[in-house]
């Protein structure tokens, strides 16, 4: 049986992110590291010390569902990152991952659509897209098709910067907590891990972002959007996934 670095990386920083003068119910001490101890943890969760370090070691362990949530109650998860550990606790055994391919109907449905419109798979890369998504985030095609992924075009396109504007930082961010929950379902898989790399290389906010090991999930809302012709916009937004492929999601804008 493999073992899950993803389950026990996760672990670890939302351990290390808890702040012992609120949550332990022990003498105060100075310490060293930041966070709860292991033993605490455990304690709380109601398992073993030995059981939560081969967890957080992600060794070749499985952790039943009751664990799974005993420990979310100990790190005081919040319901997406409850729902995040959820899924690491019985990922494993998927196959390399292939490109989407975009069904003809789908295709053309985007492609009708009179508002910016775009539809990405897992791994955010941006499938197929219409001409109102093109004259709002600059045309798609124009890009090597490795660099047709949202990740990449957030963090290394000056378009992106001109686009979102003072918002950029805020929203790159964002795209990064997106990302890093569909990615650690994806352990060791060499798409994944080579995207990340590219990234990287090319912004230097990156890495500060990637290691707070912030998970998000896709809400809709509100954003004001710089357009080259039409100005700074207010436009609605919201994503869906595809009946026939969950792994695709389709995202929509509208003007308000």
């Amino acid at each position: 049986m493999a073992g899950n670095r993803p389950f026990g990386d996760f672990l670890r920083s939302r351990r290390t992110r808890l702040n012992p003068d609120k949550v332990s119910d022990a003498t105060r001490q100075r310490r060293r590291t930041p966070g709860l101890k292991r033993e605490e943890v455990a304690q709380r969760a109601g398992i073993s010390a030995e059981w939560y370090v081969k967890l957080e070691q992600g060794r070749a362990v499985s952790p039943s569902a009751e664990t799974v949530e005993a420990l979310g109650r100990a790190l005081r998860l919040d319901r997406v990152e409850l729902a995040h550990l959820r899924s690491l606790a019985v990922s494993g055994g998927r196959q390399p991952f292939r490109r989407e391919n975009t069904p003809d109907a789908l295709r053309r449905i985007v492609a009708s659509l009179s508002e910016p419109a775009y539809l990405t798979g897992q791994r955010f890369d941006v499938l197929t897209w219409n001409d109102a998504a093109a004259a709002l985030f600059g045309d798609f095609g124009q890009l090597a098709p490795e660099d047709r992924n949202i990740l990449h075009w957030m963090l290394t396109d000056p378009a992106a910067r001109r686009v979102f504007g003072k918002t950029w930082a805020e929203e790159a961010r964002r795209i990064v907590s997106l990302f890093r929950a569909a990615h650690d379902l994806w352990p060791g898989d060499m798409a994944f891990a080579a995207l990340v790399d590219r990234v990287r290389a090319s912004c230097r906010e990156f890495d500060a972002w990637w290691f707070e090991h912030g998970v998000g999930a896709p809400v809709s809302g509100t954003k004001h959007l710089r357009h080259p012709t039409l100005g700074v916009v207010r436009y609605e937004y919201a994503s869906f996934q595809a009946n026939d492929d969950p792994a695709l999601k389709l995202a929509l804008y509208t003007r308000r």
